[in-house]
């Protein structure tokens, strides 16, 4: 390799490093839990989207275990080829059950990760048929759209030809705006559910009622709301009240994780029949892959077990009201949110990630999130509570917060 192109990315490095935007990684020797050996130090952790602390429960392991030896390792080769085993079918029917109540004649997909969900849904959508050229769809995407969706529909736009247009952050006013000037008949709207930055909701219901004012389809990425959100806890359609006996429930795209609340790895999108029939033949993300090993879908279906059990998430919200409750902030600035992701804004990155660095010095791990995931002057501190954490560790992190503002 030629040495001007190491010195050309090493340059680049380095002014990462004066921006304060260079990542850098940190080795957890343990189990995901409150308390966890990193880089050889026992820290307290806020940083983990475990919320319910199923990562390392012992019955999902002990499922994890007789998923492997019912199934091997790996499955082989992809869902359209070989490696769509049983354990996928049962969960992705379970899965479907989730939203039964939310969308009708609902089907389930189970991808490896949600990024593969998202890209596969947005560009299998804009997958409006070969027979016209000239269809298109146009995409409305919230501001502050996760990465995988943003990647979405920047693909959709370069591979389905999709008109893009991108309203502000819970400006239902603009989106409104820009429906109604749209004069396509082929619209859909995309948002997460919770803004994984910021930690606050999108209004489902009045984006819902957006979509079918102007016969427009829906993606709901909710990614840190199944398992969560609503009496049921499963996710953005249950808090919101939506029903399938709605018909315009309908239009209705849902994306899940399965590697935060439910401790494992993995999503699905849920659906009506059709459309998830769609976009298995023309999601790329899903048929040029391998499958995910039988033995995550066989561990998977004990984590939506362990989550339709109440008692965890009342124990995350029990200490996301104490959190809010002691800590007593001057200089920065709590953002409101009523989820696990509970961000406080500092503002510059070298302000961030001392704040940061202080709290480790202390062996206490909150991550500072500088740009370009979020906004320039909104670097932050990401603290995210999980049932697991105790009123004990969680006072520690406060004041540990109390002092450094006071010396700050």
């Amino acid at each position: 390799m030629s040495h001007s192109y190491i010195q050309h990315y090493r340059d680049l490095l380095q002014h990462l490093d004066q921006q304060s935007l260079r990542r850098k990684l940190k080795i957890s020797e343990s189990a995901s839990a409150p308390e966890m050996v990193i880089n050889g130090r026992s820290m307290l952790t806020f940083c983990s989207n475990d919320y319910l602390g199923l990562a390392n429960h012992a019955e999902l392991t002990g499922a994890l275990i007789e998923g492997a030896q019912l199934y091997g390792a790996g499955s082989g080769a992809s869902h359209m080829i070989s490696g769509h085993n049983q354990a996928h079918e049962q969960l992705e029917k379970k899965l479907a059950d989730t939203q039964a109540s939310f969308i009708p004649q609902v089907k389930a997909l189970f991808f490896s990760t949600g990024y593969m969900a998202n890209l596969a849904a947005i560009t299998g959508l804009c997958s409006l048929g070969n027979q016209n050229a000239t269809l298109r769809m146009t995409i409305f995407s919230e501001e502050l759209n996760h990465a995988s969706l943003i990647d979405g529909v920047r693909l959709a736009s370069k591979q389905n030809n999709a008109q893009v247009k991108v309203y502000p952050h819970h400006d239902l006013k603009q989106l409104e705006k820009l429906l109604s000037e749209d004069p396509n008949p082929f619209k859909l709207i995309v948002t997460d559910a919770v803004f994984s930055m910021d930690g606050d909701i999108a209004p489902i219901d009045q984006l819902l009622e957006l979509a079918e004012k102007f016969n427009a389809l829906i993606l709901i990425d909710d990614a840190h709301g199944f398992g969560l959100l609503g009496q049921q806890g499963l996710g953005a359609l249950d808090m919101f009240n939506i029903r399938s006996n709605n018909p315009n429930s309908a239009r209705i795209i849902y994306m899940g994780t399965l590697g935060k609340a439910a401790g494992l790895s993995g999503a699905f999108i849920a659906a009506e029949e059709n459309l998830v029939e769609w976009i298995m033949q023309k999601g790329r993300t899903y048929i040029y892959t391998t499958a995910s090993p039988p033995l995550v879908a066989h561990g998977l279906l004990k984590s939506l077990e362990l989550m339709a059990q109440p008692h965890h998430r009342q124990q995350l919200y029990n200490n996301i009201q104490y959190w809010q409750k002691n800590l007593q902030l001057k200089k920065w600035q709590l953002m409101p949110s009523s989820t696990a992701i509970q961000p406080i804004v500092i503002g510059s990155n070298a302000d961030a990630l001392k704040v940061a660095q202080l709290l480790d010095h202390q062996n206490i791990w909150v991550p500072a999130i500088r740009p370009p995931t979020v906004a320039e002057g909104t670097a932050r501190l990401r603290v995210t509570l999980s049932a697991t954490h105790t009123e004990s560790q969680i006072n520690q992190l406060i004041e540990a917060l109390h002092a450094i503002e006071n010396d700050f």
